[in-house]
C-alpha cells in the first residue's frame, strides 16, 4: 500500500487541477486463448461471454475511482491476445475475421470502453494463412466497426523484419485510407505497424469521429496472464511546469526536475492501478508512463523540449534533448515503481501535439528529422497526415525505415500514417 501526505496530495491536486495531469487508460488484457473453435459461430459467442463477463465494471470501476480519489481516468479499455491466433481455426476467409470485429465491437459497446486492441497478427519471421488472412481484412474491419483498434508486428531484433509483410502493409494503409474516406480517412488512426511490440502496453491508437489519440495499440500477449490490469499514466504538462521552475539551470539539475516528476507522476498511477485491481479481484501488471499529447494547450512534448532549451522542435540539438527527456523519465519512473513496463517515454505525434504542429508550419520539423528522433523516443512516426495519393510502394518505404531503426537499436518502434484521400500538400482535414 502506498503511504502518502498531505503536501503530497496537495502537490496532486495542484498537478491534476492545473498541469493536466491524468492516467489516461485503465487497460483490461484478456486472453483469448480458450475460446478457440473450429466453429466460426461458436468462436464469436465464446469471446463475446468472455469479454463481457471479465470487463462488465471496468467502466464503473473507473468512474468509482475517479470519483473517490479525484483522479482524471480519461479511457477505460480491453486488450485481447492477437486475434491472428486466436481465429486460425475458423477463419478461412478475410471476411471470417471481419465477424470477430464486428463482435469486438459489440462487446466494446456492451461494456462501454472507449476501444479494444488487439485485431493483430505478429508476422516478424513470416505470415501464416490467418496472418494474412487478418491482415487482408483489415481495411473492411476498420471501417465497419468504432472501438476496434489494430496493429501487426513486422520485425523484431531477434528475427529481423518481415519484408513482405511491410509490402503487404503499405498496401493495407492505403486500402484502409480509401474505405474510410468519408471521414477523412480516420480508420489509419486506429491502425499501427510494429517492430518490437511490446506483450504488456496499456495505451493504443484509437480515433472517434475527428478525434483521435497518439498512442501505439494494445494487445494482450501471450505471455502474459489470463487477465491483468494494466494502466497508461501521462503527465506533459506537470514535466513543462516543473521545469519551467528551474529555467537556466544546469543539465544535472534538468534532469533531476524530470526525474523527479517522473517518479511523482507513477506513484498516481500505481495507486490507480492497485486500487482497480483490488476493486475487480484481477491481477495488477504494469504502469507505462509516458508523455503522451494532447492538442490541449500546455499539454505538449514539444514544449518540453523547448523549455529545455530548443529554440524550436526540429532545430539542431533536438534528438539529444528528446533522448535526455525518454532516459529520465524512465528513470523517474522505475524508482517510483517495480512494475514500470510498457513503452513508457516520450510520445512525439505530429498531429496531436500543437508545438509539433507549430513546428511544423513553420518548417522547423520535416519527416527526416522526425524518424532521427525516434531512435530515442518510445515509440516512432505516429499521427503523421500525407497526401492521399501517395504511393502505397512509398508508405512500405517508410515502414521499413522505422523498422530498420527498432530491430538495429533493440527497440519499440511504430509507424501510424494517415493518406488522408482528397487531400494535398498543405490542405487540412
Amino acid at each position: 500500500m502506498i503511504n502518502v501526505n498531505m503536501y503530497e496530495v496537495n502537490e496532486t491536486y495542484n498537478m491534476i487541477e492545473h498541469e493536466k495531469l491524468d492516467v489516461r487508460t485503465i487497460t483490461l488484457g484478456i486472453s483469448l486463448l480458450e475460446c478457440v473453435d473450429s466453429n466460426l459461430e461458436a468462436l464469436n459467442e465464446k469471446i463475446y461471454k468472455k469479454i463481457t463477463t471479465l470487463a462488465k465494471n471496468l467502466v464503473s470501476t473507473g468512474q468509482d475511482i475517479e470519483a473517490d480519489f479525484g483522479i482524471p481516468i480519461v479511457n477505460k479499455r480491453i486488450s485481447v491476445t492477437p486475434i491472428a491466433l486466436v481465429g486460425g481455426s475458423a477463419c478461412r476467409r478475410p471476411e471470417d475475421f471481419v465477424t470477430i470485429a464486428k463482435t469486438l465491437d459489440m462487446a466494446a459497446k456492451e461494456v462501454g470502453v472507449n476501444f479494444i486492441g488487439g485485431y493483430s497478427a505478429l508476422v516478424s519471421k513470416g505470415m501464416t494463412r490467418a496472418d494474412k488472412n487478418l491482415i487482408l481484412s483489415i481495411p473492411q474491419a476498420l471501417s465497419q466497426t468504432e472501438r476496434v483498434c489494430s496493429s501487426v508486428n513486422v520485425g523484431s531484433t531477434k528475427t529481423g523484419i518481415d519484408m513482405d509483410a511491410v509490402e503487404l502493409m503499405g498496401r493495407i494503409v492505403t486500402e484502409t485510407a480509401e474505405a474510410t474516406r468519408d471521414h477523412d480517412s480516420l480508420g489509419c488512426a486506429k491502425l499501427v505497424i510494429f517492430c518490437n511490440a511490446p506483450d504488456d502496453n496499456p495505451f493504443m491508437a484509437g480515433a472517434s469521429h475527428r478525434v483521435a489519440e497518439a498512442s501505439p495499440t494494445a494487445f494482450h500477449g501471450v505471455t502474459e496472464s489470463e487477465a491483468i490490469i494494466n494502466v497508461g499514466v501521462s503527465g506533459p504538462g506537470v514535466v513543462k511546469v516543473a521545469l519551467a521552475k528551474v529555467r537556466d539551470a544546469n543539465f544535472e539539475v534538468l534532469c533531476e526536475t524530470i526525474k523527479k516528476t517522473a517518479f511523482k507522476i507513477t506513484r498516481v498511477g500505481q495507486l490507480v492501478a492497485q486500487e482497480a485491481s483490488r476493486r475487480m479481484g484481477i491481477p495488477f501488471g504494469i504502469i507505462d508512463l509516458s508523455l503522451a499529447p494532447t492538442p490541449s494547450v500546455g499539454d505538449s512534448v514539444a514544449e518540453i523540449l523547448e523549455e529545455i532549451g530548443l529554440e524550436r522542435v526540429g532545430a539542431p540539438g533536438t534528438t539529444a534533448a528528446l533522448a535526455m527527456l525518454n532516459d529520465q523519465v524512465k528513470k523517474g519512473g522505475v524508482m517510483a515503481s517495480s512494475y514500470v513496463g510498457g513503452l513508457s517515454g516520450a510520445f512525439i505525434p505530429v498531429s496531436e501535439d500543437q508545438g509539433m504542429i507549430d513546428a511544423v508550419s513553420m518548417g522547423a520539423l520535416t519527416i527526416e528529422k522526425l524518424e532521427a528522433m525516434t531512435c530515442v523516443c518510445s515509440v516512432g512516426l505516429d499521427m503523421i497526415a500525407i497526401p492521399g495519393d501517395t504511393p502505397s510502394s512509398t508508405i512500405a518505404g517508410i515502414i521499413a525505415d522505422e523498422a530498420a531503426i527498432g530491430m538495429v537499436n533493440q527497440k519499440t518502434t511504430a509507424v501510424r500514417l494517415i493518406p488522408v484521400v482528397g487531400k494535398k500538400v498543405g490542405e487540412t482535414a
